[in-house]
């Protein structure tokens, strides 16, 4: 994953509505969470909502499903890993060990 892709993601993160909506659809898990159900949950308009998710889901942080009339949507899970591990990868590289 390049840096692009990354600061994209961190981005959409960034948010405080795409944020809280986000980790409602971590919370919910692999099944997901009905699009109705999160916008009951955090009180927030349709058009709004629809705005965020859409945010969330070109940044490859969310994909929706359709089941009959019911949209839901789902984290991935492997890109939020992708991003951690990317912040995470060359932790302490950069640091002096002391010789004793």
């Amino acid at each position: 994953m390049n840096t692009d892709s990354i600061a994209k993601a961190l981005k959409e993160l960034g948010h405080p509505t795409r944020l809280s909506i986000y980790r409602s659809v971590v919370r919910a898990g692999y099944s997901g969470i009905a699009v109705g159900g999160l916008q009951e949950k955090l009180a927030i308009p349709g058009s709004t909502l629809s705005h965020h998710i859409s945010s969330l889901v070109s940044a490859g942080l969310l994909s929706q499903r359709r089941e009959g009339r019911t949209l839901f949507c789902v984290a991935e899970f492997e890109r939020l890993q992708t991003v951690i591990s990317f912040l995470q990868d060359e932790c302490c590289a950069d640091e002096q060990t002391k010789a004793c």
